[in-house]
């Protein structure tokens, strides 16, 4: 039986003090993976990533995610290899062609976005390994010979930021793992299908990589309280998601106008009283028993790796520490009996 995987997501816009603070009860609340943001104009994940290696020995620590149109290839690859030293082998790469409207900030079109993030891949894997992306097939056409690492060789494993059906086919069919925002969570059974037919026309099985079920969660002993901590993300978020997504959940984009406008007028309590229950089903929210309820839906259609987003809730490391105490040990449990009861002896 596989053991199932917990992983947790946490944005750039934080402090390092209160980074820290959260990967260190990460790390006690048995969590594996923790992964920053690197969002344009906020803090730099690699320097918080450095930051928070000091301060943790067995969790795996992530970027998710980088993106090549800001940040080269051969920069990417840079910093992959080096915190895969300062972690002690601990680091994982999240690549992705980012989000558009924060690449025209910076005056970038976000062109070929497939095309640049296989390019992307091809090129810093070559160069890990010690070899040159000049030399390697579909790594582009702008190296020279001069271009390779002059470190040591080393495998860093990278992960592919997707929503798009075909950046989750490539993904399954090249990257090491896949993380795909789920909104609703149970959209992992379409998500994890389409990565599971790239893998397949590769040569390769949906087992072969690693496919969190991506999720916000927002977690309190208050379910009134987790609910609005979901809620006021929603409020934020929720018109810019795809009409695809939102479809799924019954829902459209302009379904979120009036909490987006009372959010806009600063009336955090308006905006909370106009996200329905339908709208909150796009994350998982509420107390632990509710939370255990929700994830375990999820895990029951193939998800063996939850991986947790933000809001989490008012307190972020009370919500770590309830969810190493209360929430895990439960999924586990149940993911055991589930595993047991499909083998019988």
């Amino acid at each position: 039986m596989t053991r199932p995987a917990f992983s947790l997501r946490v944005n750039n816009d934080l402090s390092p003090g209160q980074l820290i603070d959260m990967a260190v009860a990460a790390e006690h609340a048995g969590i594996d993976q923790l992964w920053v943001s690197n969002d344009l104009m906020m803090r730099s994940a690699p320097v918080l990533l450095g930051a928070i290696a000091m301060r943790t020995s067995t969790i795996k620590l992530g970027i998710g995610i980088m993106n090549p149109y800001s940040v080269h290839p051969s920069e990417l690859a840079m910093t992959a290899a080096t915190l895969q030293e300062v972690t002690g082998g601990r680091f994982l790469l999240g690549l992705g062609a980012g989000a558009g409207d924060f690449l025209s900030w910076i005056g970038i079109d976000q062109k070929l976005p497939l095309t640049k993030t296989r390019e992307a891949l091809r090129a810093i894997r070559a160069l890990l390994a010690g070899a040159k992306p000049s030399q390697t097939e579909g790594a582009g056409t702008a190296w020279t010979d001069d271009a390779y690492l002059r470190l040591e060789p080393t495998s860093v494993p990278i992960y592919i930021g997707a929503m798009s059906p075909k950046m989750l086919a490539f993904a399954g069919a090249e990257a090491d793992g896949v993380l795909a925002l789920l909104f609703p969570p149970e959209h992992y059974t379409t998500a994890s299908g389409l990565v599971a037919e790239g893998a397949e026309a590769a040569g390769r099985a949906l087992s072969d990589l690693d496919m969190p079920a991506c999720v916000w969660l927002a977690l309190d002993e208050d379910q009134g309280q987790a609910d609005r901590a979901l809620a006021l993300k929603l409020a934020y978020y929720g018109g810019a998601f795809s009409p695809y997504l939102l479809s799924r959940a019954g829902l459209a984009p302009e379904d979120f106008a009036e909490s987006e406008a009372a959010l806009r007028a600063g009336d955090e309590a308006a905006a909370v009283a106009a996200i329905t229950p339908a709208m909150l089903r796009l994350g998982i929210s509420g107390n632990p028993q509710s939370v255990v309820d929700r994830c375990d839906e999820v895990m029951a259609l193939g998800a063996s790796h939850l991986s947790f987003g933000p809001p989490l809730g008012p307190d972020p490391v009370a919500a770590i520490e309830l969810l190493g105490r209360e929430v895990l040990p439960q999924l586990r449990q149940r993911h055991a009996a589930r595993a047991g009861s499909s083998h019988p002896t």
